[in-house]
């Protein structure tokens, strides 16, 4: 018993690890985009170069997470291309039509998709403490986010665009807990990158990134760290803890996402942080300690 108790808050210390490596994500994206690269160009860089380090290190270190069935290539479809994929392109087309903290409490609607699904599936029960905690994390990412600031931009396109993206992110976690029923978490991050790295090339933009990485070799420097400490080290620690806590469960607490990097952004960018926004990192702390 204290052997599975142990293994849990492994694997909850896994989550919330690499939801605070997913917060600093910001961190790198705008030494790039100051570079001259535009969000589309970010992510050919960010999914393609995590294709491009996973592959690498596993074909010196353990070649047997290349060795999947056929039959099974579709659940990494599903987390690399309909997931990852997708998701961002909702996610940044809902940004060009509404207003950024409309297209990020959007796509923070996920654990709520991810809840249901999970239900359905695989019969996993919706608690009280879960609704709570789904209800206290949902309202704090509204709240750090700004959508109560006022001055927002909605649109009817943008809203079902960001809830795309919502679903899209969800579904990371429910095709990634049938990939994992057959394969380790190294084996399935592996593959969604083998899938993901290619199906970024849609928004490949070669002059962009040429140019900017020419004229400005320090972004090099820039892009390892997007892809080794916000792109590969995460998605590893999350598809480790997915493989050990329930998807709905798991899902929440990565809602401490925007907490990190509501607090990078006071701390390396100097960035205000108004009343609410403390609010609703009291609110997100919350609903993931009732999930501890």
């Amino acid at each position: 018993m204290r052997e599975n108790k142990k293994s849990a808050a492994g694997a909850c210390a896994c989550i919330l690890a690499a939801a605070a490596l997913w917060g600093i994500i910001g961190v790198w994206n705008r030494r790039l985009m100051a570079g001259g690269l535009s969000p589309a160009s970010i992510v050919v860089v960010r999914n393609f170069g995590g294709m491009a380090l996973l592959s690498a290190v596993f074909a010196l270190r353990d070649r047997s997470v290349f060795r999947v069935k056929r039959a099974h290539l579709k659940y990494f479809f599903g987390t690399g291309v309909v997931s990852v994929v997708l998701f961002t392109l909702c996610y940044f087309t809902c940004q060009k039509l509404c207003s950024l903290a409309v297209a990020s409490i959007l796509l923070y609607t996920a654990p709520s998709f991810v809840v249901v699904l999970s239900a359905i599936l695989w019969k996993e029960p919706v608690t009280k403490r879960k609704l709570a905690a789904l209800g206290l994390t949902l309202v704090g990412c509204a709240l750090v986010c700004g959508v109560f600031a006022g001055d927002l931009t909605v649109t009817v396109p943008g809203i079902l665009l960001g809830l795309g993206a919502g679903f899209f992110y969800a579904l990371y976690s429910v095709f990634g807990r049938y990939a994992l029923a057959h394969y380790d978490s190294m084996t399935v991050t592996v593959w969604t990158f083998l899938f993901a790295g290619p199906a970024s090339l849609v928004l490949l933009r070669p002059a962009e990134i040429a140019a900017a990485f020419s004229s400005r070799p320090s972004l090099w420097l820039t892009a390892a760290g997007l892809v080794a400490f916000s792109t590969v080290a995460p998605y590893i620690l999350y598809t480790r803890g997915l493989s050990q806590v329930e998807a709905g469960r798991a899902s929440i607490m990565a809602s401490l996402e925007p907490v990190v990097a509501s607090v990078a952004g006071v701390v390396l960018f100097q960035e205000p942080m108004s009343a609410l926004t403390a609010g609703g990192i009291v609110c997100v702390l919350a609903g993931v300690y009732i999930l501890r």
